[in-house]
């Protein structure tokens, strides 16, 4: 799954989350979080919502492309071993 919104916050959490979730139990098990800009916390709280149901599954989920504001706060929050996550390479965001 190719995330659609430009931005993951409070704002959209539940909508982003939805389709998430709803992306996995159809099976997908990478969400591509390319087209982010903007997250805060609650970006956190919906990936922590798919791992969750990637896990009730039995499946791997993969979130790639992942912007390093994201990266920053999931380490913040002690959760960097919980996630599969490939970090955007710093010369594809300019």
């Amino acid at each position: 799954m190719v995330l659609q919104d430009q931005e993951l916050s409070l704002r959209n959490a539940v909508s982003v989350s939805q389709a998430g979730l709803q992306a996995i139990h159809a099976g997908s098990e990478q969400i591509d979080m390319a087209p982010l800009k903007s997250v805060d916390s609650a970006a956190v709280a919906v990936m922590l919502a798919w791992q969750r149901q990637a896990q009730s599954l039995n499946r791997h989920l993969q979130f790639i492309s992942v912007p390093a504001s994201l990266i920053s706060l999931i380490s913040l929050y002690g959760l960097t071993e919980f996630f599969d996550v490939v970090e955007v390479a710093t010369d594809e965001r300019h």
